[in-house]
């Protein structure tokens, strides 16, 4: 079995908003064909973390590599060629309401490459067809559901082929039968095309059906408590905030019981 190659790796990052520390000794890998679970409660700085990963805010301190380059030490041009290679979907969807899903997918194609027009309509039918929505080319956002927005979100997030995909509470408002679809559909879309995903979330299913790693984001403490397979944190872990994250409330006295 091959070594896992290291896509992102997060050193000593400390999350900052002027004085005030969100987190601090951040330390983690994010390996290439990961689907990398980025999690916490609610104000742990799940989405600030994203921030800082795709280059929309810089950290107080630390490092953040892309393969060997430190990402924040890189000058803009080359930070720019890095985060073109990145996708991102974000919690709303944010497709533009007054364009169909062709024109929201095409939007990247015409802004940062040289294809012709056809050749674009060419690359949006794919993507579309990649996430489940073949023919729907020329719906608004409106007229179709939450969980289609959603899909269409992501088919735009693929457009230009990205080497990672990054997803900002990808179930948020979705029923439970939806957000299962949406879990299958990323797992497809890492096994057929390789990519590595970091999914920022709090939703225990999507985290036990898709995570293969894990960063846990700990509020009370500021730091991170644990990093690895969330099913493998859950079955060992002795920590008591971890465990009550991961069981939606049951405490470590209570597995002990059960165990006895």
């Amino acid at each position: 079995m091959a070594e896992p190659e290291a896509h992102i790796t997060v050193s000593e990052l400390t999350m900052a908003y002027g004085d005030f520390v969100l987190m601090r000794d951040l330390t983690f890998i994010i390996n290439r064909g990961d689907i990398f679970i980025v999690m916490g409660g609610s104000g742990c700085g799940k989405s600030t973390l994203m921030s800082i990963l795709t280059g929309l805010k810089a950290p107080a301190q630390g490092k953040v590599l892309y393969g060997e380059v430190d990402f924040w030490g890189a000058d803009l041009r080359t930070r720019d060629r890095i985060i073109r290679h990145a996708g991102v979907m974000y919690q709303s969807g944010a497709l533009w309401s007054s364009m169909t899903l062709a024109e929201n997918i095409a939007l990247p194609l015409e802004t940062y490459t040289d294809l012709q027009p056809e050749q674009i309509r060419e690359v949006v039918k794919l993507k579309l067809a990649l996430v489940g929505m073949a023919g729907f080319e020329e719906f608004y956002p409106a007229e179709i559901s939450g969980g289609m927005q959603k899909r269409a979100g992501i088919a735009r997030a693929m457009a230009l082929d990205p080497e990672i995909l990054f997803f900002d509470e990808p179930s948020a408002g979705l029923d439970p039968v939806s957000a299962r679809r949406l879990d299958d559909l990323i797992l497809e879309l890492r096994d057929s095309l390789g990519t590595t995903m970091v999914v920022v979330t709090h939703e225990l299913a999507s985290i036990f059906a898709i995570g293969n790693n894990s960063v846990f984001l700990d509020v009370s403490k500021r730091t991170m408590t644990a990093t690895g397979n969330p099913n493998r944190l859950l079955a060992e872990t002795r920590d008591p905030n971890l465990y009550t994250f991961l069981t939606r409330g049951e405490t470590l006295t209570d597995r002990m019981g059960k165990d006895g």
